[in-house]
C-alpha cells in the first residue's frame, strides 16, 4: 500500500508540474484528486474487452434486451439533465458564447463544474456500451474509433475537471448532451423489434455528431482569435483532439453509408440465383430498418 501511495504521489506531482496548479474549487470531489482511479478503470475497461471476447468466443450471444432498454433510458435521462442544467447555469452566469474565462461567473462557474463532473463520470458509465457489445458478440462494432473515443474522453475529462472545470469548457458537453439524448433514445428503441421500421434516421446521428465536432472546433478557435483569458494550450489541444474525431467519424460515415456501385457480376447474381420470394437478398438485409453497426 505504501508503494501505491508513493506511486500515486509521483504521478500526481508529475501532472501538476506539467499542467500547473489545479483548480481549488474541485478539490475533494470524487475521483479527481488522484489520476490513478481513472487510469486503472481505463485499464480494466481495455482488459475487459480482450478477456470478454475470449470468454464469449465459444458461448452463445446474450440478448440483454431488458438491461439495454433500462441502460439507454438511464443515459438519455442523464444527458437531458446535463443539457438543461448547463443551459440554465451558463444563462445564470451570463456566459459569453464566443469566449468565457474560468473565474468571472462566481457561483455559476461552480454550478457548471458540478454538471461537468457528471459529464466526466458519464464517460465511465458509457464503457458499458462496449461491454454490451462483447456480451452480445457484436465484435464488428468494437472498432478502433469506438475504443479510442471511449478511453480518450474519460481520461481527457479528468484533466478538464482538474484544470479547466468551467468557462469555455461548457460548450462541447452542451452539444454532446443533446446528441446523446437522440443517440441513446435510438439505441433503446433499436432493441425493440417492433420499433425497427421507425428507425430510418440512424445515419443522421453520425451527421449530427460530425456537425457537433465542427461547431466545437469553431467555438474553441474563436477563443484563440479573440482571447478572454482561457488557457491557450487547452484550446489548441481541444481543437486538435476534435479534429481527430472528425477524421475518424468521417471515415466511419463514408465506409458505412456511401453506396458502392454494383459490378456487372453482382447485378447478374442479384437478378439470378440470389433471389428469394421475388426479391434479392440485399432487399431483406436493408429492409430491416436497422443495420448491424452502431454509431458511437
Amino acid at each position: 500500500m505504501d508503494r501505491l501511495t508513493i506511486f500515486d504521489n509521483e504521478v500526481n506531482s508529475f501532472l501538476d508540474n506539467m499542467f500547473g496548479p489545479r483548480d481549488a474549487r474541485v478539490r475533494g470531489w470524487l475521483m479527481l484528486d488522484s489520476y490513478l482511479p481513472t487510469f486503472f478503470l481505463t485499464v480494466i475497461y481495455l482488459l475487459s474487452i480482450w478477456l470478454g471476447n475470449k470468454y464469449m468466443k465459444n458461448r452463445p450471444a446474450l440478448s440483454l434486451r431488458g438491461i439495454l432498454i433500462f441502460y439507454n433510458l438511464g443515459i438519455t435521462l442523464l444527458s437531458l439533465y446535463m443539457l438543461v442544467e448547463l443551459i440554465l447555469a451558463t444563462w445564470e452566469g451570463g456566459y459569453n458564447l464566443q469566449c468565457q474565462n474560468l473565474v468571472s461567473a462566481g457561483e455559476a462557474d461552480i454550478r457548471v463544474a458540478r454538471v461537468l463532473w457528471w459529464y466526466y463520470f458519464s464517460k465511465l458509465i458509457e464503457f458499458m456500451d462496449t461491454i454490451f457489445f462483447v456480451l452480445r458478440k457484436k465484435t464488428n462494432q468494437i472498432t478502433f474509433l469506438h475504443v479510442y473515443h471511449h478511453t480518450s474522453m474519460f481520461n481527457i475529462w479528468w484533466c478538464v475537471l482538474n484544470w479547466i472545470p468551467c468557462g469555455q469548457s461548457f460548450f462541447g458537453p452542451t452539444l454532446n448532451s443533446f446528441i446523446h439524448i437522440l443517440m441513446y433514445s435510438y439505441y433503446g428503441l433499436s432493441v425493440i423489434p417492433s420499433m425497427h421500421k421507425y428507425l430510418w434516421w440512424k445515419k443522421y446521428l453520425t451527421q449530427a455528431q460530425l456537425i457537433q465536432f465542427v461547431l466545437t472546433i469553431s467555438h474553441t478557435l474563436s477563443a484563440v482569435v479573440i482571447p478572454c483569458g482561457f488557457p491557450f494550450g487547452c484550446l489548441i489541444f481541444q481543437s486538435s483532439y476534435m479534429l481527430t474525431l472528425v477524421i475518424l467519424f468521417l471515415n466511419f460515415y463514408v465506409r458505412t453509408y456511401r453506396k458502392k456501385p454494383l459490378t456487372q457480376e453482382s447485378k447478374e447474381k442479384l437478378a439470378g440465383k440470389e433471389v428469394t420470394n421475388g426479391f434479392p437478398k440485399v432487399h431483406f438485409t436493408e429492409a430491416n430498418g436497422i443495420g448491424d453497426k452502431k454509431a458511437l
